[in-house]
């Protein structure tokens, strides 16, 4: 915010003092808001998995978390590469160098059986990690479709009495 000195002649005259111009910092800041906007997206694990919702919080992260997801076939995945069950135990040892309090996170399709999400989990278990959590969307994420529409009844012929 600029304002007016007196000249120190006493005259009354006003000469105006400098600004910072902001208008350099406002381009930047728009530039670099594009950039992480664009790149956001491009950030979350590759593996398409049609999350169940739920209003529960989301967890405070500490450090980047592994990420177990199995898709609606059944098919598992660490980050976004595919594994098998029995090797998914030594390949969060390899990433995770062997420390057993690291976050991981088990992504699981909605439409997927309940018992492979729990075989999944308990391998990891087993295997040493405590810190095993289910992921869920945010139930108000995301709109809801429309009711689908009632179908209308189709009418019955009427039937000759037999006498």
């Amino acid at each position: 915010m600029a304002f007016a000195m007196p000249n120190r002649s006493g005259r009354g005259r006003y000469r105006p003092l400098a600004e910072i111009n902001v208008t350099p910092l406002v381009d930047v800041m728009l530039v670099l808001l594009i950039i992480f906007m664009v790149t956001a997206p491009l950030m979350t694990s590759g593996v398409p998995v049609d999350l169940p919702k739920t209003n529960a919080a989301p967890l405070n992260q500490d450090s980047e978390p592994l990420t177990v997801s199995i898709n609606a076939a059944g098919k598992i995945f660490l980050q976004e590469e595919e594994v098998q069950i029995g090797d998914v135990v030594g390949r969060l040892q390899a990433v995770a160098k062997n420390n057993p309090e690291r976050r991981i996170f088990v992504r699981g399709d909605k439409d997927l059986a309940y018992g492979r999400i729990m075989e999944v989990m308990g391998t990891i278990t087993q295997g040493g990690f405590s810190k095993v959590a289910l992921l869920a969307e945010q139930a108000g994420n995301t709109p809801k479709p429309p009711p689908a529409a009632a179908p209308t009844p189709k009418p019955t012929p009427a039937r000759p009495k037999a006498g």
